[in-house]
């Protein structure tokens, strides 16, 4: 693999997805005249970005926000990983020890015991929204309703 523009910065997946629903807004927002040839193109950019954040909002970062990152970013400081690996702790949010050694490069060396382990899984539950979470208080939120009516 080549690496054409060594400064793109990489993105988190909620960046990704906030940019994708800027996109789509701006998209609804323009309806002015355009050539024919125009439009589908536009059409076709709606039905990507639509089709990519419906998946995006199946993961963690539906529930993220600049905020719990930040947080999470300071909370993983102690553990001196890479930006990469970071990146990848915030889009996955993984659960178990095999995730983080799958994410983590060499963990063996650089997460010595599995206590370090134990408490980057810690520091992942508590910073990272569960992306079950808001669906579980949602549903709560509708039967509470029905039950009231």
């Amino acid at each position: 693999m080549e690496v054409l523009n060594e400064k793109a910065a990489m993105l988190s997946n909620y960046e990704v997805y906030q940019l994708l629903q800027e996109t789509e807004n701006q998209n609804k927002g323009d309806k002015s005249k355009k050539s024919k040839k125009r439009q589908k193109h536009l059409v076709n950019l709606s039905t990507i970005c639509y089709e990519a954040r419906k998946h995006l909002e199946k993961t963690p970062c539906k529930n993220q926000s600049p905020e719990i990152i930040e947080e999470f970013l300071k909370a993983v400081q102690p553990f001196n990983l890479t930006r990469a690996e970071k990146l990848q702790l915030l889009n996955l949010r993984p659960t178990t020890p095999v995730e983080i050694q799958l994410i983590i490069e060499d963990s063996e060396e650089r997460l010595k015991t599995d206590q370090e382990i134990e408490e980057l899984l810690n520091v992942i539950a508590t910073k990272l929204p569960d992306i079950h979470e808001e669906t579980v208080s949602e549903e709560k939120q509708e039967n509470e309703e029905e039950m009231s009516s």
